[in-house]
């Protein structure tokens, strides 16, 4: 089943986001994943939450293919630079379409 990352960012330092650009996207496809989107140009059409500065969507082949690229070391300290110079919401969400009624707890 395919993966998606989906990433909203608000760029704090960007001192690291070039050579996270020039270096990241090739890591993202060695590891089978394809970027989506990498937009500037994202509209809150509904909610209270002002929109990301930047929003990415990662398409991977596998929820094991985007926890590996996520751990591997070769993406570790372009990790730990985003992490150090950006506040980020990072979630994996499985590419899955419920066709019933989801249950919700509570």
């Amino acid at each position: 089943m395919k993966y998606y990352a989906v990433v909203q960012l608000d760029i704090l330092d960007r001192q690291w986001v070039g050579d996270y650009v020039t270096n990241v996207t090739a890591l993202v496809a060695q590891h089978g994943g394809r970027y989506l989107a990498r937009s500037t140009a994202a509209e809150i059409i509904e909610g209270g939450r002002k929109p990301p500065e930047v929003f990415v969507i990662v398409e991977w082949p596998s929820k094991a293919a985007a926890v590996d690229f996520y751990h591997s070391e070769a993406y570790r300290p372009y990790r730990e630079a985003r992490l150090q110079g950006a506040r980020c919401d990072f979630a994996l969400v499985a590419g899955e379409d419920l066709d019933r009624p989801v249950a919700v707890a509570g």
